[in-house]
């Protein structure tokens, strides 16, 4: 990941760097959104050359699994679509306004981060004395969710991230599912939004450990489902540190209708983590979803760790 941002870094104009590199203690490392409104910092795709995005492009798929950067990938091309349907009636689309920002100075051994974002991309990673690193506030959506007509008719992008909650919720039995679905009516997004910082929701829905051993392997390919767009070793690194907090503590909880291409929304929740999942714009084709750490968004908990036992 270092030697990827050093050579991103490095074939950049003063003039491109100066927009691309922060400091890493800079409040700019802490801002974030995914609407496509939100002011933003960074060099933009189109502001670079091809052999320029091909390493940005590079730097990317460090962060990701396969699966997750042609996810991203994706993501970032449906703004294609949405400038045929609007007609220029929405806010901007732009398929090459993505931007790429690195903060303090890419290391083997050092404290640096990165981060892309865009409309519906927000990848922040923070790697702490070269060896630690967090993935987390993580967003990911789709506008549309399902592609209705043309070329890319069919394609459902964050389609994995739907069926695999779903087919929880459905595979429950009358009692449990009166447990997990806590309204009929889906809320209209994402509870957390953009806050910076993050706490438990509301403790309902049903837990892990009142879920049959086959639901349980469900939640599990729920979790698996984000935790694998990440690169194999941060989606096992995700993955064990909930392990460790505990399966059964963990709770899924739905919003609104259970049938597909219906509005809905849930979230699973740990005692380290939060994902949500929400399909109601655009009548029930627009998702957002995300992924937090209670302690570890954008390594706050790495950082506490390096603080106390190095020597400063």
């Amino acid at each position: 990941m270092a030697t990827a941002a050093e050579k991103f870094l490095a074939s950049l104009t003063p003039e491109q760097r100066q927009q691309a590199t922060f400091q890493f203690d800079s409040a700019e490392r802490l801002r974030w959104h995914f609407v496509p409104q939100f002011e933003r910092n960074g060099l933009q795709l189109k502001a670079m050359s091809e052999p320029q995005r091909k390493l940005a492009q590079d730097l990317l798929k460090t962060g990701l699994s396969e699966r997750g950067y042609t996810t991203y990938s994706q993501i970032m091309q449906l703004e294609n679509i949405l400038k045929v349907v609007e007609k220029g009636s929405g806010p901007t689309r732009d398929p090459e306004g993505y931007r790429f920002s690195v903060f303090g100075t890419p290391s083997p051994k050092g404290t640096w981060a990165w981060r892309v974002e865009f409309h519906h991309v927000s990848l922040h990673f923070t790697v702490v004395n070269g060896t630690a690193i967090a993935s987390t506030p993580s967003f990911a959506g789709a506008n549309p969710a399902e592609v209705k007509d043309g070329p890319q008719k069919g394609q459902r992008t964050l389609g994995t991230l739907e069926d695999t909650g779903r087919t929880l919720v459905t595979g429950l039995d009358a009692a449990q599912r009166k447990t997990a679905i806590f309204t009929d009516v889906a809320l209209n997004d994402i509870v957390t939004g953009n806050s910076l910082d993050i706490n438990p929701l509301s403790p309902v829905g049903l837990k892990a450990s009142a879920m049959t051993a086959a639901q349980r392997d469900q939640l599990m390919k729920v979790l698996e489902a984000y935790a694998s767009l990440m690169a194999p070793d941060i989606a096992s690194d995700r993955m064990t540190k909930l392990k460790i907090a505990g399966i059964e503590n963990v709770t899924f909880a739905w919003a609104g209708s259970i049938e597909r291409g219906q509005k809905h929304y849930y979230r699973v929740q740990g005692p380290t983590f939060l994902i949500e999942f929400d399909n109601t714009q655009n009548d029930g084709n627009h998702v957002h979803s995300v992924w937090r750490d209670f302690r570890g968004d954008f390594g706050r908990d790495l950082l506490r760790e390096h603080l106390r036992t190095s020597l400063h």
